[in-house]
């Protein structure tokens, strides 16, 4: 069994998904892992840290030959798996929805495509789940993007000089992302308060020490979706959230924007016209600018300034913290292919809950449903 990790092609991305540590344990499992040197550079890792776990560093042709079983963040274009043995497995990131054509691509090659981001939200799967443990980064980092980005202290400081006033901090959208944007924001001292469509989400937020903020006119609406997914709402309740969101967030100095729709551009939560009543020198965090945006105006990677508001987001925000990122991100997979690992074969046999809901391409064809129903 070949498990090959090969440097990532994307622009801006700086993580890698495996580290000496995971290499040493799918090493102990009976596998032999090649590592194209130079992948873990933005993460911190040298090409000798790999060696000396085990791993055999080369060239990228060299590393995916004979592969058996490819690892990635972002999957790879299919030019690059060339060498790799009839029928390999290839688990990473493939935003199935946004890359369609890549899956087919993948699917025409004869590899058996496994995506992460489609691992189901079970107990069983959480050390597996890829997008809660770099979401739980992105909204740490998020946080401190926009302390770093405010013209003002976080926390209320008493001084000779006198009081500086604590930053109000507003999260919406209360996932992964967002209960960590919560926790951080209050251990840097902000006044937090935040909002969800899940109404669930309720205690866990007030857990936090956080204000909930909640439509309450409007009944019957809990926005729970699949898997703990939040779901479209219905414009009656879109209708009283803005009113709601637009009272709030003028009094606001920061807002992280979290909410994302599986399979959906995200939807747009802060508009211009509430930005405008927002205090100059504020600043709006979207963390799903990537995926179209929260927040009206937003761009990837670029500080947009509007009505003195200032409004940021990465394309890629787990990026950002690259050996963190890495390090999560590489556990999720070996504690993946580890929980299906038969030693008498000697490589991973996926069961069919987990395997049927990652598994995008077999036997030439896509044969995942939630693509086939798409």
């Amino acid at each position: 069994m070949r498990i090959a990790v090969l440097k990532e092609q994307a622009l801006g991305e700086t993580r890698v998904a495996a580290t000496p540590e995971t290499v040493k344990k799918f090493t102990a499992l009976g596998a032999v892992v090649a590592v194209e040197a130079g992948a873990g550079a933005f993460a911190s890792i040298t090409d000798e840290a790999f060696a000396d776990a085990g791993a055999i560093v080369g060239s990228a042709a060299d590393t995916v030959k004979g592969a058996d079983i490819v690892l990635g963040v972002q999957a790879p274009d299919v030019a690059a798996l060339s060498g790799a043995a009839k029928g390999a497995w290839v688990a990473a990131s493939f935003d199935p929805f946004g890359q369609k054509g890549r899956v087919e691509a993948y699917a025409k090659a004869g590899l058996e495509a496994l995506s992460m981001e489609f691992m189901p939200r079970i107990t069983r799967a959480q050390s597996m789940d890829v997008l809660s443990s770099q979401s739980n980064l992105s909204g740490y980092k998020a946080v401190l993007a926009a302390a770093d980005t405010y013209g003002r202290a976080f926390p209320m400081m008493m001084t000779a000089a006198g009081t500086v006033s604590a930053a109000k901090a507003f999260i919406m959208g209360v996932g992964v992302a967002g209960l960590q944007a919560i926790a951080t924001a209050k251990r840097l001292g902000a006044q937090v308060s935040a909002t969800d469509v899940r109404s669930a989400t309720k205690e866990q937020i007030q857990s936090l020490g956080a204000k909930p903020i909640f439509v309450e006119s409007v009944e019957g609406i809990e926005g729970e979706g699949s898997g703990g997914y939040a779901t479209e709402m219905s414009d009656e309740y879109k209708k009283a959230q803005a009113e709601l969101v637009s009272s709030h967030i003028a009094k606001q100095d920061i807002v992280i924007t979290t909410a994302l729709i599986p399979g959906r551009a995200a939807p747009v939560l802060i508009t211009d016209a509430q930005i405008a009543t927002m205090k100059p020198g504020s600043v709006i965090f979207d963390l799903a600018v990537a995926q179209g945006g929260n927040v009206e105006g937003s761009v990837a990677d670029q500080v947009v300034d509007r009505h003195g508001v200032k409004i940021i987001g990465y394309s890629n925000t787990p990026a950002q913290l690259p050996a963190d990122a890495s390090a999560l991100f590489s556990r999720n997979l070996y504690n993946f292919l580890n929980a299906f690992w038969d030693k008498e074969a000697g490589k991973p046999v996926l069961d069919e809950e987990i395997g049927d809901a990652v598994r995008l391409t077999q036997g030439g064809a896509v044969v995942n449903e939630r693509l086939k129903g798409g």
